[in-house]
């Protein structure tokens, strides 16, 4: 078991393309939340294992690996149904209803302010 770091919210990033990863990090960190980073929907299922204290997923649709994020999104209300998952795309445009109960879709480019607002709702 881990335990939160200074009792910031857990907030996992799968995100496979490297840059828009390590910004999307720092957005997270930066709007007082402690970040985790995943590549594909595989590593953040087995992070998601091996983890009880995560509050958010935070993906983005187009992910490599056996699904992709909306898929991934199922999978974490189905197994883990207290986490909240934030999708975000620059390719295809979803509705709220679109994700699993309590989702919550970004557009990209998004905002630190758009994603800082969101991240604050689903845990508060």
């Amino acid at each position: 078991m881990h335990r939160q770091d200074q009792n910031k919210p857990i907030v996992l990033v799968v995100e496979d393309e490297w840059l828009l990863r390590v910004d999307a990090v720092e957005i997270v960190r930066a709007a007082g939340f402690e970040p985790l980073e995943a590549a594909t929907a595989d590593e953040a299922i087995a992070i998601l294992e091996s983890r009880d204290d995560i509050r958010v997923v935070f993906t983005d649709v187009q992910i490599p690996g056996s699904m992709d994020g909306l898929r991934l999104a199922r999978a974490i209300r189905g197994r883990w149904p207290p986490i909240r998952v934030v999708a975000t795309s620059g390719r295809i445009q979803l509705n709220d209803n679109e994700l699993p109960s309590g989702g919550r879709f970004v557009p990209k480019p998004y905002t630190p302010s758009q994603i800082s607002s969101v991240l604050a709702e689903l845990v508060a």
